[in-house]
């Protein structure tokens, strides 16, 4: 701490609020009503002791810098007067702001409650407005999409109402925190008139001190009560506060120079304040190198508001010389504060450009001719992401502010009238549709019931694929008439497929001789003789074919019993291309009782493709062995080759066999 001897005189006397005194400039609704009980109170400041000759020059030197800070000292007074009207506001700095330009509209409305319940209600005001703005402003974008929304489908706009659950959660934490602020403020107009009161009556009984013929220490006491009644008063109107302060500031001062009677208790109380404004100037210089520059601003108003509401005067010669002190520590902390701001300044000014330059972004999707769905909702998906990003950027100047959010607005409204009317376009074509497959269905209703069947399946597979060539209906209806053309499709080809069954009741019976030998042949196990177990699977394979043909739609039997022939064929110790040969003409025989050649052509080529692939493995085989010169027989490699070799000309002999015995069915 600094020590007292240590500081230089100064001539005359430097009033503690020097360059802070100004006229309340901040108003706000709901405030207790103003009184005139001060308005003839004295409230000149104590003259200073010097001549205007001595300090011209000086004065001239230093105008400029106290010019400079009398802005931030007035933001300190203000900001200290607002808090001695309601001391629940200086929670205020504590609160944190979040970034609340990036937050979705539930978001905005959770954090509404949460300030609501966990924070003193007028601590949050500024907190609640900027939520308010951020809500009002998002919620009318999402309106004005639904109202175009809402009229392109061809509503009336009088008929227009939208009402989203997030607005009525919203609304409900915003009716409760007027609700509270109200009730707070009308039990701190009550409060604040009394605590008027009360102090200007301890400014008339410090007035009154100078004239009481008592003994000074009974005085001096007396004095200090009234100090420490003033200490504990609680909170005036922030209108009064400044004048309040500054008459009691007055008297108190006029009460010590009247106590040059009694120096001893004045010099004490001299010396105490000093110490304790020593200390508040040490700890400012602190501050000052705090690299928490908004925490450091923070606790220097605690400082300014303790010199000025909790301390008394200090002897003439030391006032000046420790109010500079102090006012120099708080100018480099402000200078801080405002190199903060600079630097936000730059982040705010590079938020601006990244976010003008996504409003450029969507006014080139907006120029881009659009003629499909599909390159619509590429657009909607790549106009989401843009708003996306726009939201999560942050914060911008405010002067920009509103401007950069109007643009923003204005380019995405633009996209949706664009998009509202494209669609609107496509639902008239979509229309268009819907009465097309109206006609079909009248047509495939008439005609459910035609027992004309040769004439009748032509015409329904071609209303089916006429359906398929018509484009979208509305979603509305798009299910509905689904159902119905498909009803009528599927009634008149049940009853086809029930008369064709009707009348085919030979290859019914088929079908169902077939199932039960199809059972006998998988409890089928080898006897162990090889050509009697050969023999048994030839005879099954006959029995099958005589049993003739199945329906188309049963066909699926077919398959079911060549897997039981492989299944057992499998369980044979034979030579494996026997065995393949067999299921073969297994499979052959399946295709050929088919009146259709196109799958017997199918095979044969699929033989053919196979028979030149064998080859031309067989011949890279051979010519890899080329390689092997002055290479023994027995080498792993050669070994390998030549068992390749052997391997795939085994196959190259199965399927020419193969190829021999489709041959024979042409």
């Amino acid at each position: 701490m600094s020590d007292i001897n240590n500081l230089p005189k100064a001539e005359g006397e430097e009033e503690v609020n020097k360059n802070v005194r100004h006229s309340d400039s901040i108003t706000e609704e709901n405030k207790p009503v103003e009184t005139n009980a001060l308005e003839t109170e004295d409230t000149t400041p104590v003259s200073e002791e010097k001549t205007i000759d001595q300090n011209e020059n000086a004065s001239n030197k230093t105008k400029d810098t106290d010019n400079q800070n009398d802005e931030v000292l007035n933001e300190i007074e203000d900001s200290n007067a607002e808090d001695a009207e309601d001391e629940g506001n200086k929670d205020r700095h504590i609160i944190e702001v979040k970034a609340y330009d990036t937050m979705s509209l539930e978001a905005l409305a959770i954090e509404l409650e949460r300030l609501i319940k966990n924070e003193k209600v007028q601590a949050i005001k500024s907190h609640v407005e900027s939520i308010n703005s951020e809500f009002k402003d998002k919620f009318q974008a999402l309106l004005d999409e639904k109202k175009e929304e809402f009229l392109n489908d061809g509503g009336n706009e009088i008929d227009f109402y939208y009402m989203s659950p997030v607005q009525k959660r919203y609304k409900e934490a915003y009716n409760e925190y007027r609700k509270k602020l109200n009730a707070h403020y009308q039990n701190l107009e009550k409060n604040l008139k009394q605590n008027l009161a009360d102090k200007l009556e301890i400014i008339e009984e410090l007035k009154g001190l100078i004239n009481v013929e008592e003994n000074i220490n009974t005085t001096y006491k007396h004095f200090k009560e009234l100090q420490e009644r003033w200490r504990i008063t609680g909170p005036i109107p922030r209108d009064k506060y400044n004048n309040a302060w500054n008459s009691y500031h007055h008297h108190v001062e006029m009460f010590y120079d009247f106590l040059h009677l009694n120096r001893d208790l004045r010099d004490l109380d001299f010396k105490h304040n000093l110490e304790r404004k020593l200390l508040i100037i040490e700890r400012a210089e602190e501050l000052a190198e705090d690299d928490n520059v908004m925490r450091a601003f923070r606790e220097l108003q605690e400082l300014h508001k303790m010199w000025k509401e909790e301390l008394g005067p200090v002897d003439k010669e030391y006032r000046e010389v420790i109010w500079e002190k102090f006012k120099a520590a708080t100018k480099k902390i402000n200078d801080k504060r405002q190199v903060y701001y600079q630097n936000i300044d730059k982040v705010y000014e590079n938020n601006l450009d990244k976010k003008l330059l996504i409003i450029e972004n969507i006014n080139a999707i907006n120029a881009q001719d659009t003629n499909s769905h599909n390159a619509w909702q590429k657009k909607i998906k790549e106009i989401e992401g843009l708003r996306e990003q726009f939201f999560n950027i942050g914060k911008v100047p405010r002067e920009v502010n509103e401007s950069t959010w109007s643009k923003f607005k204005e380019s995405v409204r633009t996209f949706n009238r664009q998009k509202n009317a494209f669609y609107k376009d496509l639902k008239k074509d979509q229309y268009t549709n819907l009465q097309k497959k109206l006609d079909l269905i009248k047509i495939a209703e008439d005609n459910k019931d035609n027992d004309d069947f040769d004439v009748t399946t032509a015409l329904m597979k071609k209303i089916q694929s006429d359906w398929k060539k018509i484009g979208h209906v509305p979603r509305k209806d798009s299910d509905k008439i689904w159902k119905r053309f498909k009803a009528a499709c599927n009634a008149y080809f049940d009853e086809l497929h029930a008369t064709r069954n009707a009348a085919n009741k030979e290859s019914l019976d088929a079908f169902n001789n077939k199932l039960a030998l199809l059972d006998v042949l998988k409890n089928l196990k080898p006897i162990g003789d090889k050509e009697k177990d050969i023999e048994s699977v030839k005879e099954f394979i006959n029995k099958w074919k005589d049993l003739g043909r199945v329906p188309n739609d049963k066909r699926y039997i077919e398959g079911k019993f060549n897997k039981a022939i492989e299944d057992f064929l499998t369980s044979l110790k034979m030579d494996k291309n026997e065995v393949e040969m067999i299921k073969f003409e297994n499979k052959l025989d399946t295709i050929s009782a088919s009146d259709d050649n196109k799958d017997l052509d199918n095979e044969r080529h699929f033989i053919r493709k196979k028979i030149d692939e064998v080859r031309s493995q067989i011949n890279q085989l051979e010519n890899n062995l080329q390689f092997f010169t002055n290479v023994e027989d027995d080498n792993p490699l050669v070994k390998e080759v030549h068992n390749n070799i052997k391997a795939h000309k085994d196959a190259l002999k199965l399927w020419k066999s193969k190829l021999s015995k489709i041959k024979e069915l042409y």
